[in-house]
């Protein structure tokens, strides 16, 4: 008999895994279907959907293992952080996904309430959030839209040596800023920018400040989220980590 094993779960979601299949329960019916369809759209390898029923989508295990996990050194080699940088330069070349994503307006917006939130609740040092304030605004300019995966967290990307066998979670795939998905896939793990970038390929909007910006950005975002539904972003190595290195 395969046991069940609880992979994550919180208040809007949980990940079961029965043997070779995971099962996703999302509470937000939308956001469930913008995975199926996503992971149908993307030009790199994503896990075979079995069925999809809402609120539940099962999809097979992937071959191979994550490419890191935040707040843990990474083994995977140089030549895979590569593919993974391929890989997203090979999505971010696709028709875009035809549905919208957030704009900068929209995150500025979310940046106030979050920045005030982490003051006033004493979370971190006004001067703290301030100054890593600056830094993220560099992320919040116009940009060419892409079709981003949204969530690219070094753990949704499988290899094998030094191919990738898959990229899971992609919930919050639509049309984004390309640099994000790389500032996402290398917060916690800044060693690597240069590897993911070796394999993105060149281009005129490369700016690794923005980059920054969005390490900085995604972090003051997602610290309050992370402590309601049972994370803890002053891990080592994870969120809250990643704005005092900043200073």
């Amino acid at each position: 008999m395969d046991e069940v094993e609880v992979v994550v779960a919180h208040s809007e979601r949980a990940t079961l895994r029965v043997g070779d299949v995971f099962l996703k329960v999302d509470g937000d019916r939308a956001r469930a279907g913008v995975e199926a369809r996503a992971m149908a759209l993307a030009p790199v390898p994503t896990p075979e959907v079995l069925w999809h029923r809402p609120p539940v989508l099962a999809i097979a295990a992937l071959p191979g293992r994550a490419l890191a996990q935040l707040g843990r050194p990474s083994t995977a080699s140089p030549a895979a952080w590569a593919a993974a940088g391929a890989a997203i330069r090979t999505l971010h070349d696709a028709p875009l996904p035809p549905w919208p994503g957030r704009s900068a307006d929209d995150l500025a917006a979310a940046l106030d309430v979050e920045c005030a939130w982490l003051v006033a609740d004493g979370v971190l040092p006004r001067d703290l959030v301030a100054r890593n304030r600056r830094i993220a605004e560099a992320a919040l300019r116009p940009w060419t839209p892409v079709f981003v995966h949204g969530d690219l967290q070094p753990s949704h990307v499988f290899v094998e040596g030094e191919r990738v066998t898959g990229v899971i979670d992609w919930s919050e795939a639509a049309r984004g800023d390309a640099l994000f998905d790389l500032a996402l896939l290398t917060l916690g793990h800044r060693e690597h920018l240069g590897d993911v970038l070796a394999g993105y390929g060149t281009g005129p909007d490369l700016d690794r400040d923005v980059i920054r910006g969005w390490w900085v950005l995604r972090s003051l975002l997602t610290v309050r989220w992370l402590a309601e539904h049972g994370f803890d972003p002053a891990a080592p190595g994870c969120e809250i980590d990643v704005l005092r290195a900043r200073l």
